[in-house]
C-alpha cells in the first residue's frame, strides 16, 4: 500500500474515533428526562434546580403561649400591627388580647425598654435623647427597620392647596412662607402645628424634612401633645382651614381618619400604599423593632424579633395594611 493511501486511512480512522467520542459525550451529559420502558419520564436530580419550586406554606401554629410571650410596647401608630402580630403568634383572636401600651410619645416607649419595663418595642425612629438616655443607663439599642411608611402633611379639605414641594414645606416650618397665597392658596395666614420634642413624628420631622434647617419656635398652643389632638385641630377647630400638620400615613389613613382631612401630595406624588411600596413618595420613613443589645438568642424577645422578620411576620404586616421592608 502506498504512503498516500496509508495517510488517508489514518485520517479516516481518527475522524471515526473523534465522532464516537463526541456522540458518547452528548449521551453522557444529556439530562435524563427520557422515557423509561414503562413510558414514565425520569427527571435527574441535576435538573431539579430548573424546576419551579413551590413556596413552603406559612405555618399558623402558635409560636408563644401567653405565659412566655415577651413584654411588648409600641408607638401609637403601630398599636394595631402589634395586636395583629400577637394574635397570630399566640393563635388567638385579637379581642382576647389584654395589652396596655404607652399612649403618649415614642420617647416613653424607649424609656420603658431602657428601664427594663418591657422586652421589645415597635416604634418610630429613636431620637437623639433616646440614645443619650440609653447611654446614661449603660445600655445600647439594637434598632432594626421592619416596615416602610410615609411621613405625610395634612390640611383641611376646605383648603384649596393639594400639593406642596418639599422646599415649600421646609420654608413654611422655618417661618419663611407665612401665607397660603404664596403657595397657590387663599390669602390666609398659615397655622403650622408641631408635635413635642421626643415624639416620633417630631423626630421624623427634624431628621427627614428639616435636616440642616431649624424649625421655628412654635407657640405653645400650636404644639399638640397627642397625635389625635393635632388631627382634630386641623379637622374641626377654628381656623382649621388655615392649618397644616404632619403625621404617619397609616395613622391618618386608617387609625384616625377624618372626612375633613386630606393628605397633601409632595413634589407632585401622593402618599399611597402603591407609592410607598414603589419608593416614589419623597418622604420615606420606617417602623423599627428595638431591643437592648446583648439579649440571649433564645430569649422570648429575640424569638419575637425573628418571627416578625420572617415570611410569616411579613404576611401579618401586609394583611394588617402596613408595608414590610422584606
Amino acid at each position: 500500500m502506498s504512503n498516500s493511501k496509508l495517510v488517508v486511512l489514518a485520517i479516516v480512522i481518527m475522524a471515526a474515533i473523534l465522532c464516537g467520542c463526541f456522540v458518547w459525550y452528548k449521551v453522557a451529559t444529556k439530562p435524563s428526562n427520557t422515557p423509561t420502558p414503562g413510558g414514565e419520564t425520569q427527571v435527574s436530580e441535576n435538573s431539579e434546580n430548573e424546576q419551579t419550586k413551590e413556596e413552603e406554606p406559612i405555618s399558623t401554629e402558635p409560636i408563644f403561649t401567653k405565659e412566655n410571650y415577651p413584654r411588648v410596647d409600641a408607638s401609637l401608630a403601630i398599636h394595631p400591627l402589634v395586636d395583629s402580630l400577637a394574635a397570630n403568634f399566640l393563635g388567638v383572636d385579637e379581642d382576647e388580647l389584654d395589652y396596655e401600651y404607652t399612649k403618649t410619645r415614642s420617647s416613653d416607649v424607649y424609656k420603658n425598654l431602657i428601664d427594663g419595663k418591657v422586652d421589645v418595642i415597635f416604634a418610630a425612629e429613636p431620637a437623639p435623647q433616646d440614645y443619650e438616655y440609653a447611654a446614661s443607663k449603660g445600655v445600647e439599642l439594637n434598632v432594626l427597620p421592619v416596615t416602610s411608611s410615609a411621613f405625610v402633611f395634612i390640611v383641611n379639605t376646605a383648603n384649596p392647596v393639594d400639593d406642596l414641594t418639599l422646599d415649600e414645606i421646609v420654608k413654611i416650618y422655618k417661618g419663611d412662607i407665612t401665607n397660603w397665597k404664596e403657595v397657590g392658596g387663599d390669602d390666609e395666614e398659615i397655622i403650622p402645628y408641631q408635635r413635642p420634642n421626643g415624639s416620633g413624628s417630631q423626630t421624623a420631622m427634624i431628621s427627614l424634612v428639616m435636616k440642616d434647617d431649624s424649625l421655628m419656635t412654635a407657640p405653645q398652643m400650636k404644639i399638640e401633645g397627642e397625635m389625635g389632638g393635632l388631627v382634630d385641630a386641623i379637622a374641626e377647630y377654628d381656623n382649621a382651614k388655615a392649618s397644616i400638620g404632619y403625621s404617619y400615613f397609616y395613622y391618618i389613613n386608617t387609625m384616625y381618619k377624618r372626612d375633613t382631612i386630606k393628605m397633601l401630595k409632595v413634589n407632585g406624588v401622593a402618599p399611597t400604599i402603591e407609592n410607598i411600596k414603589a419608593d416614589a413618595y419623597p418622604i420615606h420613613t420606617n417602623g423599627y423593632v428595638v431591643t437592648l443589645k446583648g439579649i440571649s438568642e433564645d430569649s422570648p424577645a429575640q424569638k419575637w424579633v425573628d418571627a416578625v422578620t420572617s415570611p410569616r411576620g411579613s404576611k401579618v404586616i401586609t394583611d394588617a395594611g402596613y408595608v414590610p421592608i422584606n
